[in-house]
């Protein structure tokens, strides 16, 4: 018998369970801007060859760095 799947997503209620455990690791932080500087963002992350939350992940670690002088 096939395994039924989940509706979030298309995951089994195995993956479900271990997404959501996984992204209790985790807080959303919220940031505004123009819908042009997104789309710049993302082609610029994309151009780096990561995601647009990697990138702006990165970048504020970066700057952390810089900012404290350990850069």
């Amino acid at each position: 018998m096939e395994e039924k799947k989940n509706t979030y997503r298309g995951f089994t209620p195995a993956q479900a369970e271990a997404n959501k455990r996984y992204m209790e690791k985790f807080v959303e932080v919220k940031t505004r801007m123009t819908p042009e500087k997104r789309e710049l963002v993302k082609a610029h992350a994309e151009a780096q060859g990561e995601s647009t939350n990697a990138f702006i992940n990165r970048a504020i670690d970066e700057t952390m760095e810089r900012d404290n002088g350990s850069g």
